[in-house]
């Protein structure tokens, strides 16, 4: 009911009263009762039936002081309640020839049942149109909204003839007839013209009706968002949070959502992550108790655990992943150190990052996912032993792009290579200078620096030129043992300095470079980080990865290492990995030699070395190799050598 309202709009609804009055305007109103459907009888829709009492069944009133300023029109009624269908200024009227001859009101309406198809939604019920209602394009469009109730558009319905006005296929009432429409499924693609972990998803749904506008509202839930988006968009993009595979599953309602959807299945993308580098910064020492509260080493077959809230400005649910520098110190037995994100159900992976022997400090760059916040580390020898890690950078957004490459050797002390010919002494320093070997505008390399003939035990240090040397190291060596790690630092003006941290002696340095980082306008690089891992690919010792043959890499043979296939599952066009990031491991050599890992598809070898071992040793380095999906770690050492090869992540080309 209405009382005493001045430019009142009774428009576009559905009325079920079950002998009860239907629309009342009372006092002094004016205004226009349009496109209404008024159903006053016994039941409901269907069952319908005369009331006891039709006279309190009116289904339109309008008292005598609101008559002269009121129009009616273009509402359907249902006459089955016997009662009045007007009832107008205290004057009741049993049909709509007589109401139309006295009042000149409702010339267009009609006297009918309304054929409603009751439904129940999670929150309220409604009535839809059956196909055959007079309800159907006949309404007066210029007194009604472009959307009925549930925001569906207005439709022509072509089995129909149009007898409303304006565009002559508005429905009365407060629901639209929709026909059938064309539906193509959904498709979810990283965006060409985005940041990297920018996507779209299109669904596409046409309609075979003639409509006023987009036909269905859509809810688009992303797995990493906890409520879904809803709108009547078709096309929507989306940042992730982190780089990884990502799915989107989108539901299509023609009810506003108020009674179960349809679901597409999910859609899924793979999303790469940016680079951001940062001054090497020491997280972890458990000799002192930083980053663990606790000062012991970690204990046989025992855990730490690192928190990671944030990144300086970036919180850790917005961390792909980060690379560290891990080192472990003062081992009390031979063992090595699994580092794997701390998530919740989470089971440690059958991989190793380093392996050591008694009293040996040996490092590695390690990139790992943050998982819920934390990362641990799990010391697999029946002794106790210190860990450090040294914070290089991190993978988000936003951030800079990676360019790969065939590794090349950019400096050598033995030969002057990059620097002059002669041994890098105890407490010296170095510059490598990059200019014309990387884009201006470059933020970081990556670089496997090794360290061969020292004199004496020391480490290395990496840092941008002309800043302070940080409190950290990235590698560290002992008398008359060549090792190798990889290092990926910062670069200013082009220029890296190395500082030998020992106390005494020399050694030689040599340092290959196999990518770098910068924006992709100035710097032309492209690829992102997806993480995947830590997952064991291929091991001769059991075959596995390797095409099931077991048995040791043979002097100047090769194996070859593949990315998890299932790791760059996409729809549509797909980019595939165009470098992988992985451990390497060489166990069990006869002889001393070296690994030399590059894209299975060159054509020549590069005269670099990935990882360096002594006969009987086990040693591991970080690889960032580019290849198609595959590279090979030839041996270049005159014995045989055992290979394992565990997955890190990999890096995706430019979306297509």
């Amino acid at each position: 009911m209405a009382t005493d309202a001045p430019d009142l709009s009774i428009t576009g609804n559905t009325l079920v009263t079950n002998c009860s009055a239907g629309i009342e305007v009372a006092g002094a109103s004016s205004g226009s009762i349009e496109n209404n459907i008024v159903e006053t009888s016994k039941g409901t829709p269907g069952t319908q039936g005369a009331c006891v009492d039709p006279g309190s069944a009116a289904a339109i009133s309008v008292s005598a002081g609101s008559v002269a300023n009121t129009a009616a029109d273009y509402n359907l009624i249902d006459p089955a309640s016997t009662g009045p269908l007007y009832v107008w200024g205290g004057v009741g009227y049993a049909d709509l020839a007589s109401f139309t001859t006295a009042t000149a009101q409702g010339v267009h309406d009609v006297a009918a049942d309304p054929q409603l198809e009751p439904e129940m939604g999670a929150s309220f019920a409604w009535y839809p149109l059956k196909a055959t209602s007079p309800a159907i394009d006949s309404a007066d469009a210029s007194a009604e909204l472009p959307s009925d109730h549930v925001h569906e558009p207005r439709t022509d319905d072509p089995a129909v003839a149009n007898t409303g006005t304006g565009a002559g296929y508005y429905d009365r009432g407060a629901s639209e007839v929709e026909g059938p429409t064309s539906e193509h499924g959904s498709l979810l693609q990283r965006d060409p013209s985005g940041t990297p972990l920018e996507a779209v998803v299109s669904e596409s749904e046409t309609p075979t009706w003639t409509t006023n506008g987009p036909i269905g509202i859509f809810a688009y839930q992303f797995n990493d968002e906890p409520y879904p988006l809803i709108t009547t968009q078709t096309t929507i993009q989306h940042t992730f949070r982190t780089g990884g595979k990502h799915c989107v599953t989108v539901y299509d309602s023609d009810s506003d959502f108020h009674n179960l959807p349809a679901g597409s299945r999910p859609t899924c993308a793979v999303m790469g992550a940016a680079y951001d580098p940062v001054t090497p910064t020491r997280l972890m020492d458990t000799r002192s108790g930083l980053g663990t509260g606790d000062v012991a080493p970690v204990a046989p077959y025992g855990e730490v655990v690192l928190p990671l809230a944030s990144i300086g400005a970036t919180p850790a649910k917005d961390i792909t992943s980060v690379v560290l520098n891990v080192t472990v110190t003062q081992p009390k037995s031979g063992g090595f150190l699994t580092v794997y994100p701390d998530q919740v159900g989470a089971v440690r992976p059958g991989v190793s990052d380093i392996d050591f022997a008694p009293g040996q400090t040996a490092s590695v760059l390690v990139t790992v996912p943050v998982g819920d916040g934390a990362i641990r580390f799990y010391n697999g020898s029946s002794g106790t032993v210190h860990v450090l890690a040294d914070l290089q950078g991190f993978y988000g957004a936003p951030g800079d792009e990676v360019a790969s490459q065939t590794p090349v050797r950019v400096l050598d002390t033995r030969n002057g290579t990059g620097a002059p010919a002669h041994p890098l002494a105890a407490g010296g320093d170095l510059t490598l200078n990059l200019t014309g070997k990387v884009p201006s505008g470059t933020t970081a390399v990556v670089l496997n620096v090794g360290a061969t003939q020292p004199t004496a035990s020391g480490w290395l240090a990496l840092y941008p030129h002309g800043q302070p040397l940080p409190g950290v190291s990235d590698l560290d060596f002992v008398a008359n043992l060549t090792v190798a790690n990889l290092v990926i630092v910062p670069v200013s003006g082009g220029q890296v300095s190395i500082h030998d941290g020992g106390n005494s002696g020399t050694v030689q340095v040599f340092a290959d470079l196999e990518g770098y980082f910068g924006p992709q306008g100035t710097t032309g690089a492209t690829l992102t980080f997806v993480p995947s891992g830590p997952t064991r690919l291929m091991d001769t010792r059991t075959g596995d990865g390797n095409w099931g043959v077991a048995g040791p890499v043979p002097a100047g043979g090769y194996v070859e290492v593949y990315a998890s296939s299932n790791d760059y599952y996409c729809e549509g066009p797909c980019s595939r990995p165009a470098a992988l990031v992985f451990n390497l491991t060489a166990t069990a050599p006869t002889t001393s030699g070296f690994l030399t890992v590059y894209d299975a598809d060159a054509a020549t070898r590069p005269a670099a070395s990935t990882l360096d071992f002594a006969a009987n040793q086990t040693v591991s380095n970080a690889v960032m190799a580019t290849g198609n999906g595959a590279v090979k770690a030839y041996n270049s050492g005159p014995g045989t050598v055992h290979v394992i090869a565990d997955e890190e992540g990999y890096f995706l080309g430019p979306a297509q």
